[in-house]
């Protein structure tokens, strides 16, 4: 995706790209709409791209201009995909996804589960319990270390965000996991506009986790999603 992109594939013959450097924002969607139109027209393979963006937010399709709470904290993008406003920024593995959804059935809805149900066997290779939660999007964990809430329900925070776009069938965008960001940078949103409920990282949650310890969970339970 970019020369200093490390690049092997799969048995499936997509091909996995690695960026070691921080990639900034316009430069990776410069790169995934190169690619997206190569897939489209059958002169690329398909393509898992994982790699590091500088702090900025990112504003979906849905993005409400009060959810920007501090808009001059860091950068901020027209990001064109679905969803509302996000962090991104070191200490977080940003998956951009291009794939080819009109051979995989053409089905967005099952397309999205499959994208949830691929966080949630990665995060499970650590044994943390993500779960989806009905009017939510991304995927969510338990507080079983934090007290309840005034309505006695265990706390409940994000630990991954997806948000995906298509152009002829093939999609980009993708997912986010949070590693090791800074927490604090996320109160500059109302992230995914939902304000009730915090966001936590598998370091927050008190395991040491590295982002190529996550790197190798993403490859090895991809296969048991997507065909």
């Amino acid at each position: 995706m970019t020369p200093e992109t490390l690049i092997t594939s799969d048995h499936n013959g997509i091909e996995w790209h690695l960026s070691a450097g921080i990639v900034t924002y316009p430069e990776a969607i410069t790169a995934m709409e190169d690619r997206v139109a190569r897939i489209a027209n059958g002169t690329a393979p398909e393509a898992i791209w994982l790699l590091e963006h500088p702090a900025l937010y990112t504003a979906g399709t849905s993005a409400k201009p009060a959810d920007l709470t501090d808009p001059d904290r860091f950068p901020v993008f027209e990001a064109r995909r679905g969803g509302q406003y996000t962090y991104h920024g070191p200490g977080q593995r940003v998956v951009y996804v291009m794939l080819d959804v009109g051979r995989r059935g053409r089905d967005v809805r099952r397309f999205v589960q499959q994208l949830e149900t691929w966080v949630i066997a990665t995060l499970d290779t650590f044994n943390v319990k993500g779960e989806i939660r009905e009017g939510r999007v991304g995927v969510w964990v338990t507080r079983e270390d934090k007290p309840l809430t005034a309505t006695g329900q265990k706390p409940e925070d994000k630990i991954a965000a997806i948000g995906i776009r298509l152009r002829k069938w093939v999609s980009f965008h993708g997912i986010s996991i949070n590693v090791e960001p800074n927490l604090e940078h996320f109160t500059g949103i109302v992230p995914c506009g939902i304000t009730e409920h915090g966001v936590t990282s598998l370091v927050d949650l008190g395991l040491p986790v590295t982002m190529t310890d996550l790197d190798i969970a993403l490859r090895d339970t991809f296969s048991r999603t997507f065909v």
